[in-house]
């Protein structure tokens, strides 16, 4: 690779003043077990350029009091994965030189711009796998990749500092030398359609990404599932140019993100989180833009969380802290010999409970772990969802059967309705791909379907009680028990006081491992009942009364049929590896796939089912670009839209986003109509999506006098049993009536053209 001097880097004036991490929220689901050290994104393992990037600030760690381990002899909820991105680092002399020169020459406010950068996910001085495919260099290595990456870590720096407002790619151009005006117009568009910047609930942005950003018409995306991934993802596809249809089985948004209110009949209520709850690591999580274009205040988790014996009385602190450093050294160990075990016998495996965690790197950072405080969110996570969810087109009670793909495209058969598109996008939980619930014609790759069975598929489960008051005191928002019963050990093992963030007295005790499929046996009315028995022992010893609840919610994910778990984690046999290949598409870039068992990075959050939609909408961005330049004829496709959308400018019948054209030949209610939904209301502003339905003209009557939109796709759906279709799947007795109606029409116009010419005839 030849090597030319570097010229000067194209520094910035210095940017406003950069976000703080207590600024900066990140959100993810409490789906771990254990606690963990929760340090800045930094890497400790630096290169000499990365040291350069430490500050005071941002190297200093805050470490957390560890609950209990509820079941380490069995997959328990998952750790975080250890495995590095592929990162395409500089090989010749000039990466050294570059970072000597910077470490002389590159002013502080550019290395805080390259934190930010890191906490975000982007290396120091390298280029992720997506902007190596993206042709963001004209080769790799060398002066353009390190101007670039300053240019880079600039603009997302500088959205970051305001991420409220819409940053355009000329104010970015404003601080950037004028010769790299090339460099700032790739990178904006990088992060721009990446989703890195200008994302979120802000009004200024949601009122931008509403409307395609630019007027090249890229096709129809049906997205199965309305949780963080699929809601995520239709918002940015909307804005990147293409149709959006998104399916949901159930009859609210949010997936395994589920609020509700609970009260009692006095007026004591509260909001509490059944799904994802804790946001783990404030710094750099995209969600946490979200908490902070809402203005939502963050209450921290705090560290203190007391430890009981299965008896109630509490483990002595000095005791808790020397079996946590004990735990440590034995971890250290441990790793140490599954990975002498993986390289001296390469068949070996070793349970993750067994191993204790074996791909923690021990005392060092996790370059996949948010950094950060653990926060809670006033009024639940759910606030999230319904900010993401607005205006979007989706169609609940939607469960979807079968998806059938080819060459020319997709159907989505769901509910005993036909959805058609070019491509589709799966996000749904991994429990329900691997209970086979929805049938792929033709079937998925083998190996997708290996990945499938070997990644686990864990289970939480939570018991949320309202109390007529907080009895077990305002300093805690914590706490963990002990049981005597090994088998036993995820029953009931953590305790979230929630007092301070739900707007009432609320606890909620966690139950995982086998406990949690014990736990779904059980009565809701037995198992309230020893969460009370333990509370009971705890407190009844100090002389604190434990009042009866004012109500009380089991969840039941494993027996939820649109979930059939809660989390997903690297099995016995599975790798890291298995999560990149369930994100893989298949069908020639038909079939996509996102969610939180796609994210090898941060598997079983939140924030990893965000980044997985925001990932694929770009994935899907990529094909249709790709596709758009093969030669294909669709001349007949635009004149045949563009003809019925003219005869729709003027229907025989409108109500809410429905229309219709009768069969001008004939007038008895009997007579077959076309209708017409628009879908998605103010979201499909420009490029609106159709589907369309024949159904006689005394149907459609009947639907104009039901209210609301919702309320007559229900009643299209279930009580006229009719399915709805594209442009390009309507039948040849639709194409009739729009042939009649388009001649009708013709002619009255014609005849309106000689009445008006016979006029001006007789007037001269």
């Amino acid at each position: 690779m030849e090597t030319t001097p570097d010229p000067p880097p194209p520094l910035p004036p210095p940017p406003p003043p950069p976000i703080s991490p207590e600024n900066d929220a990140a959100l993810s689901p409490n789906l771990n077990n254990s606690s963990e050290d929760q340090s800045s994104s930094l890497p400790k393992e630096t290169t000499p350029e990365t040291a350069l990037l430490e500050s005071p600030e941002d190297s200093s760690s805050s470490h957390q009091h560890a609950p209990p381990d509820p079941n380490p002899a069995a997959p328990g909820p998952p750790r975080k994965r250890r495995r590095r991105k592929k990162f395409f680092t500089e090989l010749n002399g000039a990466a050294s030189i570059a970072a000597r020169n910077r470490r002389n020459d590159v002013p502080k406010d550019s290395d805080v711009e390259a934190l930010i950068a890191i906490s975000v996910g982007f290396p120091v001085d390298s280029l992720t796998e997506e902007e190596i495919e993206a042709n963001v260099v004209s080769a790799v290595g060398g002066s353009e990749q390190s101007n670039y990456i300053i240019v880079r870590n600039h603009i997302l720096a500088l959205w970051r500092s305001n991420v409220g407002a819409w940053l355009t790619r000329d104010r970015a151009l404003q601080s950037i030398r004028s010769e790299h005006r090339g460099l700032v117009d790739t990178a904006y568009r990088f992060l721009l359609e990446h989703g890195y910047i200008n994302f979120g609930i802000a009004p200024p942005i949601k009122e931008a990404k509403l409307k395609p950003s630019d007027d090249f018409e890229r096709g129809t995306v049906i997205v199965i599932g309305a949780g963080l991934a699929g809601l995520v993802a239709a918002r940015q596809l909307v804005f990147l140019g293409f149709k959006v249809a998104i399916l949901e089985g159930r009859m609210r948004p949010g997936g395994r993100v589920k609020t509700k209110k609970m009260k009692g009949d006095d007026g004591v209520e509260a909001a509490a989180d059944f799904g994802g709850s804790v946001l783990t690591g404030i710094n750099g999580n995209p969600l946490g833009v979200l908490a902070r274009q809402l203005g939502l205040p963050l209450h921290k988790v705090r560290d203190l969380c007391p430890l009981y014996m299965p008896d109630g009385r509490a483990v002595d602190s000095d005791i808790d802290s020397r079996v946590e450093v004990s735990f440590n050294k034995l971890l250290e160990r441990v790793c140490k010999l599954r990975q002498d075990m993986i390289e001296e016998v390469k068949s070996v495996d070793v349970p993750l409970g067994t191993a204790l965690e074996a791909f923690r790197r021990v005392y060092k950072d996790d370059p996949y772990e948010m950094g950060g405080d653990h926060c809670f969110i006033p009024g639940g996570n759910e606030i999230f969802v319904r900010a993401l969810a607005e205006d979007l087109p989706i169609f609940y009670g939607r469960t979807v059967e079968c998806v059938k793909y080819g060459s020319d495209g997709v159907i989505v058969y769901a509910s005993g309705q036909e959805f058609r598109g070019d491509m589709v996008l799966c996000t749904v939980p991994l429990g329900v791909l691997k209970k086979g619930s929805i049938e792929f014609v033709p079937e998925l790759p083998q190996r997708k379907k290996d990945a499938i069975h070997r990644l686990g598929f864990g289970l939480l489960n939570k018991v949320a009680i309202l109390f007529p008051y907080n009895f077990w005191g305002g300093n805690i928002d914590t706490f963990g028990h002990l049981t005597e019963d090994l088998s036993m050990r995820g029953e009931f093992f953590l305790f979230y006081s929630y007092s301070s963030v739900s707007g009432g007295a609320l606890l909620v005790a966690l139950v995982a491992g086998d406990a949690a499929i014990r736990f779904e046996m059980m009565s809701p009315v037995e198992s309230v009942r020893r969460v009370l028995d333990i509370l009971k022992d705890i407190y009844n010893p100090k002389g604190i009364v434990v009042p009866e609840p004012v109500q009380a919610v089991c969840t039941r994910w494993g027996k939820d049929h649109f979930a059939y778990g809660s989390y997903s984690y690297v099995a016995v046999g599975s790798s890291g590896d298995d999560y990149d290949i369930l994100a893989e598409s298949v069908g020639n870039g038909r079939v996509f796939f996102a969610g939180e068992a796609t994210s090898k990075q941060y598997p079983a959050t939140m924030h990893g089912a965000f980044l997985s939609g925001m990932r694929e909408a770009a994935n899907i961005l990529r094909v249709a670009n790709r596709r758009s330049l093969l030669p294909v004829d669709r001349t007949r496709n635009t004149t045949e839209s563009d003809d019925l959308n003219k005869l729709f400018i003027n229907p025989d019948l409108k109500f809410g986003s429905f229309s219709a054209l009768f069969n001008p030949k004939l007038n008895d209610l009997d007579s077959i109509a076309l209708l017409r939904v628009k879908i998605g209301g103010a979201v499909m502003d420009s490029g609106n999506l159709y589907l369309y339905a024949m159904v006689s003209k005394k149907q459609v009557m009947e639907l104009s006098q039901v209210d609301g939109d919702e309320n007559r796709m229900r009643t299209l759906s279930h009580n006229f049993g009719v399915s709805l279709v594209g442009r390009k799947g309507l039948s040849s007795a639709a194409e009739s009536i729009i042939g009649s109606i388009k001649s009708s029409r013709s002619n009255l116009i014609q005849a309106e053209n000689g009445l008006i010419h016979q006029m001006e005839m007789d007037n001269s």
